[in-house]
């Protein structure tokens, strides 16, 4: 947020717990991204924040979208999303699910194994496939690849065993992780998938010309990071070597949503324990810091307003729980009941995961600089 918000304004009109939405961010990492990747189709992946707003100004932006579930497919649809603007990617989906996408009129779909191919039989006139791959990246800070995606060398029995089913393989698909540090998988991945495109076209097994790089583009937590054009340049460049007339697309969802969020929590109690200051706010790991236990995130803190000395401190959430403390030992000057609390880059894998552990409610959503038109489906 350039200016920011004035945050007791916000709490005063919305109450607190608050994570303020800045739709100005979406729309402005949604166009670095589409500038660092030209001619890349960008489908958010809804997973980190599934929130109306995001989903009405990618579609105004003529973004694509990346679904998993039907409840995600509920979502979009409701947003007057058109069905050949997304794609079902999660590799292993029940029948349901492959009806549920069908029904609201996706084409493509993710599989990466026999099993999983075999279920796109009884729908293979209305379906088409990706084949996800696997490539594990040691610099992720979430791997992707361990619970999902084939060897590259399964490719061809897979293509073989999808002729004898009469499956239509579109492409192949991979995800390197979350959180990569550098460019240096993806364009393995690239290259490898380039080759398994030439070798599947030149033996007649599949006229593959579809390939689906994942997401995984990283967003600095309070550090240094690389600028998202710098980042991409190896991958622009490993794209260049693609077979001719292969589409390219990409599933970015972090990195469009985590800096789009703020958390505003409000210290409710206080006390002095072992020659520290706690301070409990009226959120924790139960609600928007959940993504430090399953996200692996450390999110930058400040104290908009209060100065004076820092000494060391603890956050604790508003729980019974003593595993809810947010973060120890963090110079802060003495706070007071009432001061906020604010917690940066948390668009990404917070709300989306709360929870109302205690019966206490998960913070409220706050949509801030919306431009998107309202088309809202009936």
């Amino acid at each position: 947020m350039s200016r920011g918000p004035d945050f007791k304004a916000v709490v005063a009109q919305h109450g607190s717990p608050l994570l303020l939405l800045d739709c100005d961010v979406v729309r402005r990492q949604y166009r670095s991204l589409q500038a660092a990747l030209p001619g890349v189709a960008l489908c958010y992946a809804l997973k980190p924040l599934p929130h109306p707003a995001v989903v009405a100004e990618l579609r105004d932006l003529g973004g694509c979208f990346d679904v998993a579930t039907s409840g995600e497919i509920r979502l979009v649809k409701a947003e007057g999303v058109a069905p050949d603007r997304c794609i079902h990617t999660h590799p292993i989906k029940s029948d349901a699910e492959i009806r549920a996408g069908l029904r609201f009129g996706i084409r493509t779909f993710v599989a990466d194994n026999p099993d999983e191919l075999r279920k796109f039989r009884r729908h293979r006139t209305r379906a088409e496939v990706l084949l996800r791959l696997s490539f594990r990246d040691p610099t992720a800070v979430v791997d992707l690849s361990r619970k999902f995606g084939c060897e590259p060398a399964a490719v061809a029995p897979m293509l073989e065993l999808a002729r004898d089913l009469g499956v239509t393989i579109r492409g192949l698909s991979f995800h390197v992780g979350s959180q990569v540090a550098e460019p240096k998988k993806y364009v393995e991945a690239i290259g490898v998938c380039a080759e398994l495109i030439e070798h599947a076209r030149a033996s007649g097994l599949a006229d593959l010309d579809l390939l689906d790089i994942g997401g995984g583009f990283p967003i600095a937590y309070g550090g240094t990071m690389q600028p998202i054009r710098e980042f991409c340049r190896p991958i622009r460049q490993a794209l260049k070597q693609l077979p001719r007339g292969v589409r390219v697309i990409a599933e970015p969802g972090r990195f469009i949503a985590g800096p789009s969020g703020t958390s505003v929590s409000t210290v409710i109690g206080r006390a002095q324990r072992e020659g520290r200051w706690w301070y409990y706010l009226d959120d924790g790991l139960y609600g928007s810091y959940n993504g430090q236990l399953y996200d692996h995130a450390r999110y930058p803190i400040d104290v908009p307003g209060r100065r004076g000395p820092a000494h060391p401190s603890v956050l604790a959430g508003p729980t019974c729980d003593s595993i809810d403390v947010v973060r120890e030992d963090i110079p802060l000057p003495e706070l007071q009941l009432g001061d906020l609390v604010v917690g940066r880059m948390m668009g990404a894998y917070t709300a989306c995961s709360a929870t109302d552990f205690n019966f206490i409610p998960r913070a409220k959503i706050v949509a801030l600089n919306v431009q998107a038109r309202s088309r809202r489906a009936d």
